[in-house]
């Protein structure tokens, strides 16, 4: 059964389809991902058989190649959100897990290169949680 999800970049000139299921679901910890995010890890959804569809705004994306690598990012020109980018000569779509609109029903298959973790990316689950920004 193929799923449909539905995404977007911060400031909505991007919009997307995603039409197929993802095989896996990776947090990743590499020093790359960690810079592409700003943040512990990049969350990403990947998959070999869904198809990529641009609503709006396919003009505004770019994709960063990091030379000597395979690591590309794709964002938003224009408000720098990470998009969705077809990597490994167009055999694997790559799907930033925050760029969905709509739920996905599957949870992350693993933490992978957690040998880059940040120092301070540990007993995150111990942190204070707070429902908004404190006063």
């Amino acid at each position: 059964m193929s799923n449909q999800h539905s995404g977007s970049c911060l400031c909505g000139a991007v919009q997307f389809e995603v039409a197929g299921d993802f095989e896996r679901f990776y947090l990743c910890h590499c020093t790359y991902c960690r810079k592409d995010s700003g943040s512990a890890h990049g969350a990403n959804l990947f998959s070999s058989t869904a198809t990529l569809q641009w609503l709006s705004g396919e003009d505004k994306v770019r994709v960063f190649n990091l030379p000597s690598t395979r690591h590309r990012h794709s964002f938003c020109s224009i408000c720098g959100s990470a998009l969705p980018d077809i990597q490994m000569n167009g055999t694997l779509l790559k799907v930033p897990a925050g760029s969905l609109d709509t739920d996905i029903h599957i949870r992350p298959d693993a933490h992978i290169f957690i040998a880059s973790k940040a120092s301070w990316d540990e007993g995150l689950e111990t942190v204070q949680k707070m429902a908004k920004l404190p006063a």
